[in-house]
C-alpha cells in the first residue's frame, strides 16, 4: 500500500480516468474498528499509501473508502505500525462484515451514487 501510486498512476493514465473516478480503499486508524466512511479528497493524515497516490495521480481529489481499524493505545510508531500490519484482534466474522461494508461502498461509488464529500460514516 505504501507505494500504491506506482501502479495506480499509470493505470489511471492508461484508462484516461478523471481523478475523481479513482477509488482508493484504505485502513484508517482514526476511525473506530467497524466503521466505513467515504470521502472525496481531503488530507493524507500521514498515511504513506495516500501520499504515494497523491504524488503519482497528480492530486488528492480521488475517492477514499476509509475502513476503520481503530487506533492502538500508544503513539509509538512501532506499536502503531504493528497494529496496522498485524492480525485483527476482532473476530473473523466482524472482519468479514467490515470488508463487506467497504465493498458495498465501492460498489455504490462505482455505480455513480458517490456525490457527497463525506457521508458521515455509513458503517
Amino acid at each position: 500500500m505504501n507505494e500504491a501510486g506506482r501502479s495506480a498512476g499509470p493505470a489511471r493514465g492508461s484508462h484516461k480516468l478523471a481523478l475523481e473516478r479513482v477509488v482508493a480503499v484504505h485502513d484508517e486508524i482514526d476511525i473506530p474498528f467497524g466503521e466505513v466512511r467515504t470521502r472525496l479528497g481531503g488530507g493524507l493524515a500521514g498515511h504513506n499509501g495516500l501520499k504515494s497516490l497523491k504524488r503519482e495521480l497528480g492530486g488528492a481529489d480521488f475517492w477514499r473508502v476509509r475502513v476503520g481499524v481503530g487506533r492502538p493505545d500508544s503513539t509509538d510508531p512501532e506499536i502503531v505500525s504493528a497494529h496496522v500490519l498485524g492480525r485483527f484482534r476482532e473476530s473473523p466474522e466482524a472482519v468479514r462484515e467490515l470488508v463487506g461494508r467497504a465493498a458495498d461502498e465501492v460498489e455504490r461509488l462505482v455505480g455513480g451514487e458517490g456525490s457527497a464529500e463525506d457521508d458521515g460514516g455509513r458503517g
